[in-house]
């Protein structure tokens, strides 16, 4: 651990869904002043910000402007995509643990659907030149395809069917059941899952992540200023990153490992833990398979395994492995890497409500950005460096 630890001491969440008439910026703005609100601190406390836009842009350096926020020591826009949001958590951890700021305040943002338009069009095809528009000539158009595309080479390569993936869909809509907050909490069944229209072969609609409005910030500080704050810590004891540099043409391992098999190890390593220490695993689950491939890579089940681990029971509120335990992506909300990265710290703190896990003493949050090309990891406790070993 460095030397200064850091801890997440803030979280604002805006209404996230089908929410229209604001603009992301807006929604950015409002996250922030949540999340500093509910670490007991005045935006004046705030010297250092970090932003990240979604697909409908907006969200930057002059969110400075719009809060009225002076003299920061650090202001950046980030972007690595889903995997922003981890990455973010860990430059603002590295700049309090450097001493170039106290108190960062890290915010994502998107606007992209409009009231009596389809939600596929938030995140339909756009145009592309060069390797992309080759693809596209040849029907691969959008993200869909591409996470198709490995999926698939999974499931040819190691059997995994879409019953498993669908275990997936299904365990995470029992939790999202449970969250007050979460668009989709509908009972879902496998046979719902099976009778889904297809998006494109191996996904149904409901191995696919929802579209979002909304904004989601969180407010990171020393460990030492943290204690005398108003909410209970959520300290940040590893993370890393990992960018495999995909070429999308070639490359022998996509679809078959992602970024997740080395910043994960990387992050349990920093904090001194291994999977098997894991209580909670928030994971970024774009699609039912994402979360497939994570686990695997993460080590919760050896490479191949990921279809049969997750059809036996292990998914949902009464599995043996408390992944997901707000709806996620798939059921909650899409806010990109901070849905995974909210929720952890809910269940960090013990303030998940009905959804709360009893043991809760190591987060793993995870976030990928891309297709398979960017992931972060982090490892988040209600207890700092010293306090978790001796619990």
């Amino acid at each position: 651990m460095a030397e200064r630890s850091a801890a997440i001491v803030g979280l604002g969440m805006t209404e996230l869904g089908k929410v229209y008439s604001r603009t992301a910026a807006q929604f950015a703005g409002d996250a922030v002043r949540l999340a500093v609100a509910d670490a007991g601190l005045e935006l004046g406390d705030v010297d250092g910000l970090l932003t990240s836009a979604g697909v409908s842009g907006g969200v930057g350096l002059a969110l400075q402007r719009d809060l009225g926020l002076r003299d920061l020591r650090l202001l950046s826009e980030m972007q690595s995509y889903g995997s922003t949001a981890g990455q973010m958590v860990q430059y603002a951890s590295l700049a309090i643990a450097a001493g170039m700021a106290e108190t960062v305040a890290c915010v994502f943002a998107d606007a992209p659907l409009r009231q009596d338009t389809s939600t596929g069009a938030a995140y339909g095809a756009r145009g592309a030149v060069g390797w992309r528009g080759l693809l596209g000539a040849a029907g691969i158009r959008d993200t869909n395809s591409l996470y198709a595309l490995a999926a698939q080479r999974h499931m040819d390569t190691y059997g995994t069917t879409n019953d498993q993936l669908g275990h997936i869909a299904v365990g995470q809509r029992a939790w999202a059941e449970l969250n007050p907050q979460a668009q989709m909490r509908t009972p879902m069944t496998l046979e719902d899952y099976h009778a889904s229209r297809w998006i494109v072969e191996p996904f149904h609609l409901f191995d696919c992540c929802l579209v979002s409005n909304g904004g989601i910030a969180v407010i990171v500080t020393s460990a030492e200023r943290a204690a005398s704050l108003a909410r209970p810590p959520v300290h940040v004891l590893g993370w890393g990153q990992a960018h495999p540099g995909h070429a999308q043409r070639r490359h022998e391992d996509f679809g078959l490992v992602s970024g997740a098999a080395r910043s994960g190890p990387a992050a349990l390593a920093m904090a001194g833990l291994t999977v098997d220490d894991v209580d909670v695993a928030e994971l970024y689950d774009c699609y039912t398979f994402t979360v497939l491939i994570t686990l695997e890579d993460y080590g919760f089940c050896p490479k191949g395994e990921g279809g049969r681990f997750v059809a036996d029971g292990t998914l949902g509120p009464d599995g043996k492995l408390k992944v997901n335990t707000g709806g996620g992506q798939l059921s909650s909300s899409y806010m990109w890497g901070m849905t995974p990265l909210s929720e952890a710290i809910l269940q960090a703190r013990g303030e998940a409500g009905e959804r709360q896990v009893d043991r809760h003493d190591v987060v793993l949050v995870s976030g990928n950005g891309g297709v398979l090309d960017h992931h972060s990891t982090l490892v988040l406790s209600p207890h700092g460096p010293a306090g978790r070993s001796s619990s």
